[in-house]
């Protein structure tokens, strides 16, 4: 028998209507139904009024973020059209704001109204009140105002009309994100910032203001000179090139058959070697993902600097041309375009894809910077040669990463043994512990006194390599550095702008130990070690440190025996605290300064370094990546003044470490 709720027939094709085209798929329209189709719903309601302040009608934009999750929208433009439609036999309401499709932005191929329109798909409003729990309409045009009230995609009261006195023009839009329609409605407050400032960025003159209830707090954005004054802030006079800006209005079309449109093209940058940055905008929307500005920028610049790079003889010898990485590690771009014809990669418009606009870009830009490069020869040069710099470097961080992988790429076994290394039994990573010792001594007594099962020892041979002031290719010669890291079994993280996160070689997951331990002894030459290796750690595999799996094994200090009983002072107040506790037994007390861990009986060394019940251990934390930075250069960095006067300022606090009687 067949099962009829089975059954695929001419019943089981059904249309969503309504409101229900956009609750139950709310990802066809916004991308998503979690909290990133939240955010463009919002951004949805601000292109409207984008867009009436730059056709010219209002220069002030104010957001709320209510406490409630709910948002508004103000702009002081013309209002948007609610009243009756001769043209459609409807009230533009509810052509705005309950059909798909319905607007003002379709014909703007003249510069009449929207030209150079955000929003063209009429899908926003109607779209942005189908996925709220309720929405707010007020608009206040022609001496009335009008007020809509929307729940759930459904208008509740029609459309309600009243004569006003109120000379300002503009749209009100309040509403709520609704839950049953996105995964997740709580947008921060970053979101917020960051997609404001943008749009005030590409819009020069136009003022926005963020009104955060949550924290009380009103932002303001506003660049007069807009992208120019948005690079002057974000180089803050680092670039080593002056800001250029290239404009050029131009119309074409995608396809021979298809009608011309107008485009706007407006690129400003410059070059700076701290920072990189290359933000892509359309109609004023932030192309997260490039397209079409994208690919004529990349091809652009290489062309342009490659060709420079040839015709002043700067290449070596059968060396390869440059490519766009090696541009984009030095270089600030925006691009800012505007078209009367977009064809978006979808409603999130995070992509454009018109052909003509990626050939008149790409020609425009090779054009320009061929008379930029010829009029400013001594700039031309500079930037040039430094895009040969991160080439070069480049190459050479590949070859690092290369070299480094084949050097800790083996397994640590039976076959490729590092040397004098002593391995535990577990397998458990949760139990896994390694002791760095210092020297041949530590370790026999450390192999001795430790829980074989789960403690492994490495030893150290001598004073490491100082890594803050080595270069790459000095560490990696360094024969107990790669055995240190072998051991390890993470890899290596290398930090340069050259060297691409996806080709590091370090991966966490890979560490063999739960905790990383140094045990170096407790005097000057020890201290060193410890702090040398620390630095290794620091340089190379910085993640260990801040995910806490670094630590110290404190050494005692003293040795104190009374009566046959023996007990260890760690600093000079423990050792103050036994010594009183002993003189009430009215016996002889030996204090003996601890031995060198070589020395220590393999009972001495369990009890006060190794079993986890009665040692003491130090977890190495950051103390974040400022002062942590600071510390290291200060100590073993070439701040060699400050750390002069730091040893003059707080030298004596260390004096009993050279004390080895």
């Amino acid at each position: 028998m067949i099962d009829k709720r089975k059954a695929y027939n001419n019943e089981s094709i059904s249309a969503l209507k309504g409101a229900d085209r956009v609750r139950k798929r709310p990802a066809v329209i916004f991308g998503s139904d979690g909290l990133i189709g939240c955010q463009h719903s919002f951004f949805e309601i601000l292109s409207n009024s984008i867009d009436e302040a730059r056709e010219g009608f209002g220069k002030i934009i104010e957001v709320i973020r209510h406490s409630d999750k709910s948002i508004t929208v103000k702009d002081y433009g013309r209002g948007t059209p609610v009243d009756y439609n001769q043209k459609e036999r409807k009230f533009n309401w509810k052509l705005v704001y309950c059909e798909l499709y319905a607007g003002s932005k379709y014909n703007n191929s003249d510069e009449s109204t929207y030209a150079y329109s955000l929003g063209l798909n009429g899908l926003g409003c109607c779209a942005t009140q189908y996925a709220s729990s309720f929405m707010d309409v007020e608009v206040i045009k022609d001496g009335f105002q009008y007020n809509l009230h929307f729940e759930e995609g459904n208008n509740k009261g029609n459309l309600k009309k009243v004569k006003s006195s109120k000379k300002q023009t503009g749209t009100i839009t309040t509403w709520k994100p609704d839950l049953k329609v996105f995964t997740d409605i709580d947008i921060p407050l970053e979101y917020f910032c960051d997609v404001i400032k943008r749009q005030a960025v590409v819009n020069a003159g136009l003022k926005f203001t963020l009104l955060d209830e949550e924290s009380n707090k009103t932002y303001e954005y506003y660049y007069k000179n807009g992208v120019k004054q948005y690079l002057e802030e974000m180089t803050q006079e680092k670039n080593f090139s002056p800001i250029v800006s290239f404009s050029k209005n131009t119309k074409g079309k995608d396809r021979e058959d298809k009608k011309e449109y107008k485009v706007k093209m407006n690129v400003s940058f410059c070059f700076c070697n701290e920072i990189n940055l290359l933000e892509y905008y359309h109609n004023s929307s932030f192309l997260e993902h490039g397209g079409s500005p994208d690919k004529a920028v990349k091809a652009a610049f290489v062309f342009a600097i490659d060709q420079f790079l040839q015709n002043e003889g700067k290449y070596t010898k059968n060396e390869s041309k440059i490519s766009y990485g090696d541009v984009f590690d030095s270089l600030m771009l925006i691009s800012n375009s505007f078209s009367t014809d977009t064809s978006y990669a979808n409603q999130t418009k995070k992509a454009i894809t018109n052909k003509f606009i990626q050939i008149a870009m790409t020609d425009f830009l090779k054009h320009e910077l061929e008379i930029y490069f010829i009029e400013n020869k001594k700039e031309a040069l500079q930037i040039c040669e430094q895009i040969l710099i991160n080439k070069r470097s480049s190459e050479t961080a590949e070859k690092t990463r290369i070299n480094i992988k084949k050097k800790l790429g083996k397994s640590i076994d039976m076959n490729n043994r590092v040397k004098k290394f002593v391995d535990c039994r577990t397998k458990d990573l949760d139990k896994r512990e390694i002791y760095i010792v210092e020297g041949d001594s530590a370790l026999g007594s450390c192999k001795l006194g430790r829980d074989a099962d789960f403690q492994a020892i490495m030893p150290v041979r001598g004073k490491i390599l100082n890594c803050l002031k080595a270069d790459y290719n000095r560490i990696f010669k360094s024969e107990i550095i790669l055995d240190l890291l072998k051991v390890l079994g993470c890899g290596v993280e290398i930090h340069s702008k050259h060297m691409k996160k996806n080709k590091s070689t370090f991966n966490l997951k890979k560490l063999n130990w739960d905790k990383v331990i140094i045990c170096t002894d407790a005097d000057y030459d020890g201290f060193q070690i410890r702090t040398l290796i620390l630095t290794m750690f620091y340089r190379l595999v910085p993640t260990l440190i801040n995910e806490g799996k670094i630590y110290i094994a404190e050494s005692p200090l003293f040795e104190i025996t009374c009566n046959g009983l023996t007990k260890f002072a760690y600093d000079e107040n423990e050792k103050k605290a036994i010594v009183d506790e002993f003189s009430k037994l009215n016996k002889k007390i030996s204090i003996q300064r601890s031995k060198g861990l070589g020395e220590n009986e393999p009972e001495m060394m369990w009890q006060t370094t190794m079993n986890p019940e009665t040692r003491r251990l130090i977890q190495v934390l950051p103390d974040g990546d400022i002062i942590t930075a600071q510390t290291f250069d200060l100590l073993l960095g070439d701040n060699l003044q400050g750390r002069k006067d730091y040893i003059r300022k707080n030298g004596h606090l260390y004096t009993d470490l050279l004390d080895v009687s």
